[in-house]
């Protein structure tokens, strides 16, 4: 999955702006960045006593100096676009880290796979 997440964010700019998006940390420093890691998979579809589906859940943490609302949103229509679900009850609220000055916003997606 993660060479899939990094093809969608290869290039992610938001208003002309480069945001580096990478698994787990993330060692620059730019104003702006986000990290993901798989946080949970759960079967969803079982038979003959095999897991046929399961469900692959992504967080990604937005972290900014400023405003992050629009990296937000285009988050949330490139994971669409590419057959993920937004999980809002599975987010973080808004929140400010007052050691490093960044704002900083957990999103959640889903995607359901097939065992093969």
């Amino acid at each position: 999955m993660n060479s899939e997440i990094e093809t969608i964010f290869t290039g992610f700019t938001v208003n002309g702006i480069s945001i580096p998006v990478r698994f787990l940390r993330y060692l620059g420093g730019d104003d702006c960045y986000v990290t993901y890691m798989q946080t949970d998979m759960i079967s969803s579809l079982s038979a003959d006593d095999e897991i046929r589906a399961y469900v692959e859940y992504y967080d990604f943490d937005i972290y900014g100096k400023g405003n992050i609302t629009a990296i937000i949103s285009e988050i949330k229509k490139k994971m669409k676009a590419n057959g993920f679900t937004f999980e809002p009850s599975r987010c973080s609220p808004d929140m400010f880290e007052d050691d490093t000055g960044y704002y900083h916003k957990t999103l959640c997606f889903a995607k359901e796979r097939e065992e093969i």
